[in-house]
């Protein structure tokens, strides 16, 4: 095992992760037999690994951006992986009620998850180009969203879509 995976597997977002994990091979195992069945354990064990391999990427690299679309991707799993359990016990394939036990583990994940991206570094980033930010106190960010969103273009085109609040229009009260 290389000295970079020992790094992040030490990390307690990736040990809850781990957790996670642990708790989606136990649900799976109890699921009842039903059509479904195979598709909601493929379904949280594609986004229990997705969780790992996420807090890898963005511990892989270092750019703030890239990090945080990490975390949202995880974020995503993490609620997916939720409600595929929630799934299951509305349609009771479930043996037992894992859907406390789920919520209560992604909790306690979140809480880690939190600490985890706040540790980011701001500071270490490259604007997007997307107008996409996570901190809103990059001026370089703030220039680019100026640029490609122009709000009074934008309400002035919708005004005119309905003929309305148009002070060029010919329709006088």
């Amino acid at each position: 095992m290389s000295h970079r995976s020992d790094k992040y597997e030490k990390l307690p977002v990736y040990r809850k992760a781990q957790e996670l994990f642990d708790l989606v091979e136990v649900i799976a195992e109890a699921l009842k037999e039903d059509e479904m069945k195979e598709h909601l354990a493929a379904q949280m064990f594609s986004n229990a690994s997705l969780i790992q391999a996420k807090i890898a990427g963005a511990e892989g690299g270092g750019l703030y951006t890239l990090r945080m679309q990490n975390a949202v991707l995880i974020k995503l799993a993490c609620q997916d992986m939720f409600n595929a359990i929630t799934f299951a016990s509305m349609v009771k394939i479930n043996e037992e009620d894992y859907v406390d036990l789920m919520r209560e583990k992604v909790n306690e994940f979140r809480l880690v998850f939190v600490d985890w991206i706040r540790s980011f570094d701001k500071t270490y980033d490259v604007p997007d180009n997307w107008a996409i930010r996570f901190d809103a106190s990059t001026p370089e960010q703030e220039k680019l969203e100026e640029l490609m969103f122009d709000e009074d273009r934008f309400f002035r085109d919708f005004d005119d879509e309905d003929g309305e609040d148009d002070p060029d229009s010919d329709e006088d009260a």
